[in-house]
């Protein structure tokens, strides 16, 4: 071969290995990174959380729910269930939505038909004596016998979106604190998306429109009378010819039961019969039992739907989930009732 025709061979092969080299590298697809779901990311609202929204205030956008990972192929997919707790009131869903004003205010008479408590942080309590009053998007920090009380002969007291707190061991009943709202009228009152503690009766009344509330951490204490105080978040003496409705609440009594831990739910015949009660959709834990259903004598008693917290004793309550249900009752219905699990509650007979 003559020289001429080597250097020609030799920069033939020099010109392929360069194109051959190029084309690959042209064709070498780089790796995509796999995506991840934002752990700052808010999950979508629940319909109950969007639905407890005044006519009137504003409320912040809510952020689009955040795409699930990609699986693998072959892999099942991964199931959590959801907490027993999930959709229930909770300190994100309750109390004030504004900004407040601090107000030193003492215990206040409200004697003012119509008048509306707005944006206020009131160390002191509201005792009403006026129709119509509405209390919202408030703070009451009480060292009274209640945060809010409304008094015989008015009526049409609202109390919404307030939280409604005590400082323990500051109140008149040897330090003890007792009704967070009381109705001593004889007409119903409502009272909700509130979060309310301390208090040892928390929402005391026999008729109302009591829903989506935080009701927790009750205080116990012993009264004047030297006894530990009984503990209830929501509590009924009976005897009231209105209606009481216990709707879509969370009710926590953590009150140990040898220091006066009465029920989540006390429908009790203390000043005549209970009647006309519906206890519905509500999460229920504590208390000697969670739920006192009224006793012999109790009817239209309509317990529906709710579930029974395990959270801190097994069946609910110290001896039980419910007691004193007249299942006989003119009108009781008892229906879809169940502890967290799912297990159903099926009450004992009043005796």
């Amino acid at each position: 071969m003559t020289p001429l025709r080597r250097l020609l061979v030799g920069l033939a092969l020099l010109l392929t290995a360069a194109c051959s080299s190029g084309g690959e590298k042209a064709h070498r697809a780089e790796p995509t990174p796999t995506p991840t779901p934002s752990a700052a990311a808010d999950p979508t609202p629940s319909a109950s959380a969007s639905a407890s929204v005044s006519p009137g205030i504003s409320t912040p956008t809510h952020r689009p729910k955040p795409s699930a990972p990609p699986r693998s192929s072959g892999t099942a997919p991964a199931t959590t269930a959801a907490p027993p707790d999930a959709g229930f009131p909770n300190a994100g869903t309750t109390g004030p939505r504004l900004r407040l004003k601090p107000r030193t205010a003492g215990n206040i008479s409200v004697r003012t038909d119509g008048a509306v408590i707005r944006g206020q942080d009131i160390t002191g309590s509201l005792d009403i004596y006026a129709n119509d009053v509405t209390v919202i998007d408030s703070r009451i920090t009480s060292t009274n016998w209640w945060g809010i009380n409304l008094r015989p002969g008015y009526s049409g007291l609202r109390v919404l979106h307030t939280t409604i707190t005590a400082v323990p061991g500051k109140g008149p009943d040897n330090g003890g604190v007792d009704y967070a709202v009381s109705n001593m009228g004889s007409s119903a009152i409502e009272v909700g998306w509130c979060d309310i503690s301390v208090f040892g009766n928390a929402l005391s009344m026999g008729q109302g429109n009591l829903h989506d509330n935080y009701v927790h951490g009750l205080v116990p204490f012993r009264n004047n009378g030297g006894e530990w105080q009984h503990t209830d978040a929501v509590i009924s003496g009976g005897g009231s010819k209105g209606t009481l409705v216990v709707r879509h609440n969370t009710l926590l009594n953590p009150v140990p039961v040898d220091q006066g831990a009465s029920a989540a739910v006390g429908l009790f015949a203390d000043t005549g019969h209970v009647s006309n009660t519906v206890i519905d959709g509500n999460l229920l834990a504590g208390g000697a039992y969670a739920l006192y259903g009224g006793g012999e004598g109790a009817t239209g008693i309509t317990v529906t739907n709710n579930v029974f917290s395990t959270r801190y004793h097994r069946y609910s309550g110290v001896y039980g989930a419910v007691t004193a249900w007249n299942a006989g009752g003119a009108g009781n219905v008892w229906r879809g009732n169940r502890f967290s699990d799912g297990t159903p509650v099926t009450p004992a007979p009043a005796g």
